[in-house]
């Protein structure tokens, strides 16, 4: 793939929706936080209706961690693996409190030292808290980057590092939102809806559908 199809994909993409966001619900960066804690291996959807019990109670480190493992539990025990979740959330909270006066990190080091943070949950703090350049490369992100020819790579690291060398400056910043949702709803797992694909004459993948 050369760079003028990446700049009409990404122009394409910044047309049909200038101002893509998060679909988790959240109005702090530790709001945010959580929620992308949460959702490992869970949908944005459960994700939202958990919280929307959660957060009226509880926004805030302090108030988390009175919750306690088993309080938070309940509020998230609809969600996968919520036992551990619980556990790396109250230890998050306990760490905000403790070294950095309740306030999320607005670095990678710092936040990929909280418990249940990795590089993927880092990155999505970062652009989409703090608007920083970077690049959260989750499952649906890794297989339209492979898929299309974008910013093909064998694992997440090498996906993310071609992202940010490839996609135009002027795109960088919401790449990150475009493409999950590019994954999500269109260029879906198992079947891709190519038939109603808006960069369907640019994308590189040789199995194309006919699905709408």
């Amino acid at each position: 793939m050369n760079a003028a199809k990446r700049l009409e994909i990404f122009r394409r993409l910044h047309e049909d929706n200038p101002e893509p966001k998060t679909e988790l619900a959240y109005s702090t960066p530790f709001e945010l936080l959580i929620a992308v804690i949460l959702s490992a291996q869970a949908t944005d959807v459960g994700v939202n209706k958990a919280t929307a019990k959660l957060y009226p109670v509880a926004n805030t480190p302090e108030a988390i961690l009175a919750l306690g493992v088993d309080g938070l539990s309940e509020y998230i025990k609809t969600i996968g693996l919520y036992n551990s979740k619980a556990k790396n959330v109250i230890e998050t909270c306990r760490m905000l409190v403790e070294l950095h006066g309740s306030q999320v990190p607005d670095n990678r080091e710092a936040l990929e030292a909280l418990p249940g943070v990795g590089r993927k949950t880092a990155n999505v703090v970062l652009n989409t808290a703090f608007r920083q350049l970077a690049m959260a490369v989750d499952t649906h992100i890794f297989r339209v980057s492979n898929r299309t020819g974008i910013a093909p790579g064998k694992n997440v690291v090498e996906v993310e590092k071609k992202l940010l060398k490839f996609v135009p400056k002027d795109f960088l910043l919401d790449a990150h939102h475009w493409l999950i949702l590019h994954g999500r709803y269109v260029c879906q797992a198992r079947k891709p809806r190519c038939g109603s694909c808006r960069i369907e004459d640019l994308c590189e993948y040789k199995l194309k559908t006919s699905d709408d």
